[in-house]
C-alpha cells in the first residue's frame, strides 16, 4: 500500500516573519528596562470616591451576604449600586476623597522635598514657610545668640 506525502513528512520551512527569535538575536533588540526599586516610605495615593464607598459598601454587603466568599460578586454589586446613586448620594464620598487627596498632596510635597533637599531640615522648612522672613531672621538670630552663651558658660 502505498501512501502519499503527508504534511508532517514534508520539511518545514523557517519563517522568518512568524519564528521566536532566541538567545543572541533577540539580544540586538532594544535592552528591557527594570523596574525602579519602589521607596516604601512614598506615601500611598490617596483612593478615589468610588474606593471610599466601596469600603463602606463591602461591609453591609458581607451583613447581607455572610455565605459569600467570591470578591468578584460583591465587586460587581457595589459597582452597580454606585452606577446608580445619583450624584447628590454620591457627594458625601466625593468629600471624603477631596479630603484624602489634599492630605496626600501635603504627604507628597513633604516626601519630595526631603527626597531632593534631604533629610531632616523638611520639617524646619515647613516652619518657615509659615512665617515672614523677617521672622525667621529674627529666630535666627536668637538661636546664634543663645549657642554663644552656651560656649562661653563651658
Amino acid at each position: 500500500m502505498k501512501r502519499g506525502k503527508s504534511k508532517a513528512d514534508v520539511p518545514k520551512k523557517a519563517d522568518s516573519k512568524l519564528s521566536v527569535k532566541k538567545g543572541p538575536e533577540r539580544a540586538s533588540k532594544k535592552p528591557r528596562k527594570s523596574k525602579a526599586d519602589k521607596d516604601p516610605n512614598k506615601p500611598k495615593r490617596p483612593p478615589s470616591a468610588f474606593f471610599v464607598f466601596m469600603e463602606e459598601f463591602r461591609k453591609s454587603f458581607k451583613e447581607k451576604n455572610p455565605n459569600n466568599k467570591s470578591v468578584s460578586v460583591v465587586g460587581k454589586a457595589g459597582g452597580d449600586k454606585w452606577k446608580s446613586l445619583s450624584e447628590a448620594e454620591k457627594a458625601p464620598y466625593v468629600a471624603k476623597a477631596a479630603k484624602f487627596k489634599t492630605e496626600y498632596t501635603k504627604k507628597i510635597a513633604a516626601y519630595n522635598k526631603n527626597q531632593s533637599g534631604g533629610g531632616s531640615h523638611a520639617a524646619a522648612d515647613e516652619d518657615e514657610s509659615d512665617k515672614s522672613k523677617s521672622e525667621v531672621n529674627d529666630d535666627d538670630e536668637e538661636e546664634e545668640g543663645s549657642e554663644e552663651e552656651e560656649e562661653d558658660d563651658e
